[in-house]
């Protein structure tokens, strides 16, 4: 994501990429050649969210942080990965396919910031410390209803380090933000 938000059609246009990658790779084809528009072809991170529609339970998230990829082959990668290859879940049947939701959040160019600088809700969150690494999305601890303590803590849960590990002096916390976009 870049400073100019995406516009709806551009969004709508991510969320079909992501769903035609994933019907794809189930019919045991590679995702089809995706028309773009000059803004999805700028390289972007992006995450892939799948929830079950029925109570939004989480049933897959991947994606890049950093902007390797054009952003509308990185929405097709970050889906097909969330779909089959989060090791948290068992890969995504046809069968439960059309009971999943698609969430995509374009991200931002990372920058480092110190906790006290962190907004809750509009800060996703990356922390690297002792060769270990994770990430939240800014939508999840409105999601838990966390405050910023908490949301440090459960940041350095996910990456495997202890809950207090983000007041080191060498820990390395880096923020962006996110454009979210969802089907309706």
């Amino acid at each position: 994501m870049t400073s100019r938000p995406l516009s709806a059609e551009e969004g709508r246009r991510l969320l079909d990429v992501a769903r035609e990658a994933i019907v794809a790779r189930m019919a045991g084809r590679g995702p089809s050649a995706a028309a773009s528009t000059p803004r999805l072809s700028e390289p972007g991170g992006a995450f892939v969210t799948l929830r079950k529609r029925r109570g939004g339970e989480l049933r897959g998230c991947v994606g890049y942080v950093e902007p390797v990829f054009p952003l509308i082959e990185t929405v097709a990668r970050a889906a097909v990965a969330a779909a089959f290859e989060d090791r948290r879940f068992a890969c995504v049947t046809e069968a439960e396919w059309p009971s999943l939701s698609v969430e995509i959040s374009a991200i931002s160019p990372t920058r480092p910031l110190r906790p006290d600088e962190v907004e809750v809700g509009t800060d996703g969150l990356v922390i690297r410390h002792e060769g270990r690494s994770g990430l939240l999305l800014p939508q999840v601890p409105i999601e838990h209803g966390w405050d910023r303590c908490t949301f440090l803590e459960q940041l350095c849960r996910k990456a495997g380090l202890p809950k207090n590990a983000w007041r080191s002096p060498d820990v390395e916390l880096l923020a962006f933000r996110a454009q979210v976009l969802g089907e309706g």
